[in-house]
């Protein structure tokens, strides 16, 4: 009988078990949260340009919201919708299909970019975090959070601290402000211990708060 991998233990990124060795051994935090999601890691399977459109159809709103309006969504542009796709509709038949009018066109502006090749996927693997961050900032809806949610969900980059992200830090006012509010400083200076692997130790962080999405 052929064994079936849930999607969350599927494609380990090569750096994953060094990442987590290091972090236990220098974050006490993390020493304590790691082992309570054992057996899972960061993982996608998702193309790029879907990966950006759940970005933008999440933003600002509750996870429930977030997946309730994608599975409205892809009713209408497929499971798996492509730039082409996509542009068979317009702003009113997407809002139809439950996205805001905002949204519905960020989604329309993402889908040329990408069938218009105004951006490089194929040159992304050689490019940095910074230089991918001003390239997807380039379309309409995508500010530096959505940029960076890419680059830790679909790029699997090593070293992402997404510091404006609201999850992480109350996270971190938690497990290491006793709860606090926390400043972006703050977090910056607690996120110091976690380099070069920041974005692992943000994964198990939002793990910890049970409200991360792959």
């Amino acid at each position: 009988m052929t064994q079936v991998i849930p999607p969350e233990q599927a494609c380990k990124p090569d750096y994953w078990d060094e990442a987590v060795s290091y972090l236990m051994k220098r974050d006490r935090i993390l020493r304590k949260i790691i082992p309570e999601h054992d057996g899972v890691w960061l993982a996608s399977n998702k193309t790029p340009f879907v990966t950006l459109a759940r970005a933008i159809v999440g933003q600002q709103v509750s996870v429930d919201t977030a997946e309730t309006t994608w599975k409205k969504f892809t009713a209408l542009c497929g499971s798996r919708p492509t730039p082409a796709k996509v542009l068979e509709y317009d702003v009113e038949q997407l809002r139809a299909a439950g996205l805001a009018k905002r949204k519905s066109e960020y989604i329309l502006d993402l889908a040329m970019h990408f069938n218009e090749k105004k951006v490089h996927p194929a040159k992304w693997s050689k490019m940095s975090d910074e230089e991918i961050v001003d390239e997807l900032c380039s379309i309409r809806g995508i500010g530096r959070w959505t940029a960076e949610m890419f680059l830790i969900f679909n790029l699997h980059r090593p070293d992402v601290l997404p510091i404006d992200d609201p999850r992480l830090l109350k996270a971190i006012s938690m497990h290491y402000f006793s709860g606090e509010p926390v400043s972006r400083y703050e977090a910056r200076e607690v996120a110091q211990t976690w380099q070069p692997w920041r974005t692992v130790a943000t994964w198990y962080l939002w793990r910890s708060q049970e409200s991360v999405t792959d």
